[in-house]
């Protein structure tokens, strides 16, 4: 069975860092391409960034260039988000998935909430 495991989230004033990580159980992630997302409440799933299986190539959302970084250790099978410089429009859970081929089943999301 197929289990995406999300962690690292938290509280932060606006300006302050978090690292989240994203592991799976059931499947190699390192052979996929992976992305995080977030919602907001009483908002949409929403992109935030994707990674290749390689780690050679990533993308993000306008919102969150410069100031959020993927990256992801195979070796590890994780993949990984670090935020800095975090706003409060940056609260929501924080989901990481597949980016191609269909999604697997979501795991529970981590929280972060950014607020003063």
């Amino acid at each position: 069975q197929v289990r995406l495991v999300e962690s690292g989230g938290g509280l932060v004033h606006p300006g302050g860092s978090l690292r989240l990580s994203c592991e799976a159980s059931g499947l190699i992630l390192s052979y996929y391409n992976v992305a995080w997302f977030r919602q907001a409440p009483g908002k949409e799933l929403e992109f935030v960034a994707d990674i290749t299986w390689n780690g050679v190539s990533s993308d993000y959302a306008d919102c969150v260039m410069g100031r959020f970084t993927i990256s992801r250790d195979n070796t590890k099978s994780a993949v990984f988000l670090q935020m800095i410089n975090l706003k409060p429009e940056g609260t929501a859970v924080y989901y990481c998935n597949k980016r191609t081929g269909g999604f697997l089943p979501w795991g529970q999301g981590t929280q972060v909430t950014v607020s003063s």
